[in-house]
């Protein structure tokens, strides 16, 4: 279920110059752009060693251990030493990295087109091939077989084209499910604003989710059939981005430097994307940068840092984990589930709608340890709720069954949620997915732990899980989220196995 209609369910200055714009933000810029283009270095140069391998292992048809010894000990071909072909192997890795960066291969995918993506990485691979040969040519390289150094060219095309498809396929995949998209607001209500937001909804793959307009007091005039678009005025901006999850935020319309100043220096303190249409700011459009959505060229002036590869290194954790666990725990999941069917009339495994990442719907699967009508009694023993504030929960709660109170002791229901793991709605840890009558009651600061992916288990499922503190709960999940790094992740997954062993669960 899409982000708005969840919402729509649960609410009713001084002259800056040239460089102090370009400067904006640009620490944070540069290093997200360099952990995501590193990343996709590394794995190109894997890909140039692995290609060079298998052409090696096709033409000499040599078995791949003896080949490397071979290699490690310079008899790989006559006459040549393993300095050498090592030489040429990083010299040929080296040039297409340098070649693919000038391309601009490793900007963000949203901004480039697949099959112009697919021309460049073909150009980077024949060019890097293309000075192989002329370096074998002048160094009289004869021992090195030709055919070989074709192969190596023609499989590092094929791979890197593959790589790169089947990376955007499930990239598509995600966008359509709702997942790894980027909200957008626009500033401006004028026709350069309306012909931005065809441009995003066009092109479904820049992934790219209008929430909508805001409008310039004194500067816009309003169109016809805008006004149900129109979230507020610009003094409202951010609040409005903190209720849509928005995470870039497009000026198109003319406004005073002070103002868009003031605008960017929010965008910071909130970690938000900030973009200015170059038409509307001439001033700001000479010796920047302009960087193309889709066809449409924009001028980056903040983008938050967004640490890719360590999201990369929990989302691999989280399936390596999710999948270990339904393996080594398939038994004991098919005896949960053949005691819970025969202890009460009911489904095995019950599902609730929870609200994730950015305020996202999906179905959470867990043990059922409620008798079949939980739901609809719930209203008859409110008054019995133990925790403070929004959240509920009763120890001695009567419509849990007898296989229910031991499954919750040792949070044996909540094993199934591996699989929301596997299919990307959940993490292993995380704040954990409220259900939407408690997000009817947060206030904006309470949205904060809405950012991130929920989980299974969280800081505060292993330090404060009895605590009855509505703002204990809160106060946890953010302290995660500023503080989150993967080895915070693997220390809560570890406190987490003795908590469980422990049996504290309600």
């Amino acid at each position: 279920m899409a982000t708005s209609e969840f919402w729509q369910r649960v609410s009713s200055t001084p002259h800056s110059s040239t460089q102090e714009w370009n400067d904006a933000g640009s620490a944070n810029h540069q290093r997200t752009a360099r952990g995501s283009a590193g990343m996709w270095m590394t794995l190109d140069a894997l890909t140039v060693i692995g290609a060079a391998f298998v052409a090696a292992f096709i033409e000499t048809h040599a078995n791949p251990l003896i080949e490397l010894r071979a290699f490690v000990h310079g008899r790989l071909f006559h006459g040549q030493s393993t300095a050498l072909l090592t030489a040429l192997l990083l010299g040929f890795t080296a040039t297409l990295i340098l070649i693919s960066r000038s391309l601009h291969l490793y900007t963000p995918t949203r901004l480039t087109n697949h099959l112009h993506e697919q021309r460049l990485s073909a150009q980077a691979c024949l060019t890097s091939g293309l000075l192989l040969t002329g370096t074998l040519y002048l160094i009289r390289g004869e021992a090195v077989p030709r055919g070989i150094v074709l192969m190596t060219v023609v499989l590092l095309s094929v791979s890197l084209s593959l790589r790169r498809f089947v990376f955007r396929a499930l990239l598509y995949q995600r966008f359509e499910r709702g997942m790894n998209t980027r909200n957008v607001i626009i500033v401006g209500t004028g026709a350069e604003a309306h012909a931005l937001r065809h441009h995003l909804q066009s092109i479904r793959q820049l992934g790219y989710i209008f929430k909508g307009f805001v409008q310039v007091p004194g500067v816009d005039t309003q169109l016809a059939g805008t006004t149900g678009d129109v979230l507020g005025s610009l003094d409202s901006l951010f609040d409005h981005a903190r209720k849509h999850f928005v995470d870039e935020i497009f000026f198109a319309s003319p406004a005073e430097r002070g103002v868009i100043k003031n605008v960017l220096e929010q965008a910071r303190s909130n970690g938000i994307d900030l973009r200015v249409v170059p038409e509307m700011y001439d001033g700001l459009a000479w010796n920047s940068t302009i960087e193309y959505i889709g066809q449409f060229p924009t001028i980056p002036l903040h983008r938050g840092h967004v640490p890719e590869v360590e999201l990369i290194l929990k989302r691999a954790l989280d399936i390596l984990i999710a999948f270990a666990a339904l393996v080594i725990l398939s038994p004991v999941l098919l005896a949960i589930a053949i005691a819970v069917k025969f202890d009460s009339p009911g489904p095995i495994l019950y599902s609730s709608e929870r609200i994730g990442k950015k305020a996202r719907v999906f179905k959470c699967f867990k043990f059922r340890t409620m008798v079949r009508d939980a739901d609809r009694r719930r209203a008859e023993i409110m008054h019995m709720n133990e925790r403070q504030g929004i959240l509920f929960k009763i120890s001695d709660d009567p419509r849990i069954t007898k296989v229910g109170t031991f499954l919750r002791k040792y949070s044996l229901d909540e094993l199934p949620q591996f699989f929301n793991v596997l299919r990307g709605d959940m993490s292993v840890v995380g704040p954990r997915p409220p259900i939407a009558s408690e997000v009817r009651q947060y206030n904006l600061s309470h949205l904060r732990r809405l950012d991130v992916t929920p989980g299974i288990t969280g800081l505060w499922q292993v330090q404060a899980r009895q605590d009855p503190s509505f703002d204990s709960y809160i106060s946890l999940d953010v302290a995660y989220i500023e503080n989150w790094s993967v080895w915070l992740d693997i220390k809560i997954i570890l406190r987490t196995i003795g908590v469980v062993f422990a049996g504290t669960g309600a």
